[in-house]
């Protein structure tokens, strides 16, 4: 595992490296927006990166998040991010990484002023909008606002009819159905007891859709059993709220229930996926002096896991100290990452050997 000075790379290195069969990380010393030049159109699987903030950190050296204003800080990383959709493929995805900042006690918006203007001006669609709550933010003296604990992160893609989800590989392992008093329940504690009982005594339903729905519970029960189905929630007319709406001209669900007086919801039995809100301690685990930036190992798990394949690139143009592909190489994918500093780099290279 070396480090590629931006002066000597070509684009057949790139090439040659996102066509090979190594998944060692490949690192490259020099400026983002140049560097991206030399990678090839539509050859990277996922992107995933937190660039400098602006007006935030003194970094090793000069670069991005140092502008004189906030519009000057987009601009420039808008110029970037015109070159990530060149090289991103169609079914690709662009996480992004990135935090707010105060300036003359006004909270500036960065993080959706720079969203919005994706979207706007270069075509990014925009799939997920998740907050990392950190549960602790850095000291703070304020005394007439509360602390900042979160920051922002941003699911992008280039089609939304193309891009590569996994779900299956960032579910929650599912909890199991149990037998409890000698009748199997799901996961959540449901036995069909109730249900059963609302559907005799319901008055909205005729007797011809108390013996449909009986039925057909008695058929989800039965793949409970089998362990075809972990859970289940079932929606009876007037006794559970309707899904979404209530309405029939809005909602299929409602319109369903209309129809046959009950449907049912099932739960995924290989668990339920991650929500929009991810709680992660943002821990320095590596105890590093010259790099003050905490990207959290955990924080790249779900963008690796679920939109690269194991095939795959990954790429981070602002590296830093090589946590995206550290956890790229931990899961078997390739990747790609770019820093300035010469010396980020080689801290990267030696988390990987540790």
């Amino acid at each position: 595992m070396t480090i590629t000075n931006l002066k000597e790379l070509n684009t057949q290195d790139v090439v040659k490296y996102i066509e090979g069969t190594k998944i060692e990380p490949f690192f490259i010393w020099g400026d983002s927006q140049e560097t991206l030049c030399k990678i090839p159109n539509a050859s990277i699987d996922c992107i995933l990166t937190s660039p400098p903030y602006w007006n935030k950190r003194q970094y090793q050296v000069s670069g991005i998040g140092l502008e004189t204003s906030y519009q000057e800080y987009i601009a420039n990383l808008m110029l970037v991010f015109k070159e990530l959709h060149r090289v991103l493929k169609p079914t690709g995805s662009f996480w992004l990484n990135i935090g707010d900042t105060y300036k003359i006690k006004k909270l500036l918006g960065i993080p959706w002023r720079l969203a919005i203007a994706m979207k706007d001006n270069q075509n990014w669609i925009m799939r997920d909008s998740v907050i990392w709550n950190k549960h602790k933010g850095a000291m703070d003296s304020s005394k007439d606002r509360l602390r900042n604990i979160h920051e922002n992160i941003f699911h992008f893609v280039k089609d939304v009819n193309k891009y590569y989800f996994d779900a299956d590989a960032i579910r929650h392992k599912p909890r199991e159905s149990k037998v409890l008093n000698g009748a199997v329940v799901t996961a959540t504690g449901v036995s069909g007891i109730r249900y059963k009982r609302q559907i005799e005594l319901s008055t909205s339903l005729t007797s011809e859709e108390k013996m449909n729905a009986m039925k057909a519970l008695g058929e989800v029960l039965l793949n409970v059993n089998m362990g075809i189905i972990s859970d289940f929630r079932m929606i009876i007319r007037d006794q559970q709220r309707t899904t979404h709406s209530d309405s029939p001209n809005v909602s299929g669900r409602a319109k369903e229930l209309q129809k046959k007086g009950f449907y049912f919801l099932f739960y995924n039995k290989n668990g339920s996926l991650p929500g929009d809100v991810w709680d992660i301690l943002p821990e320095d685990t590596q105890k590093r002096s010259n790099h003050y930036a905490v990207f959290p190992e955990d924080l790249c798990k779900i963008p690796i896991l679920s939109t690269c394949p194991l095939d795959g690139v990954v790429l981070d143009p602002f590296c830093g100290t090589g946590t995206t592909s550290l956890v790229a190489y931990l899961h078997k994918r390739k990747s790609i990452g770019i820093d300035i500093s010469r010396e980020y780099l080689e801290v990267s290279q030696r988390r990987l050997t540790i």
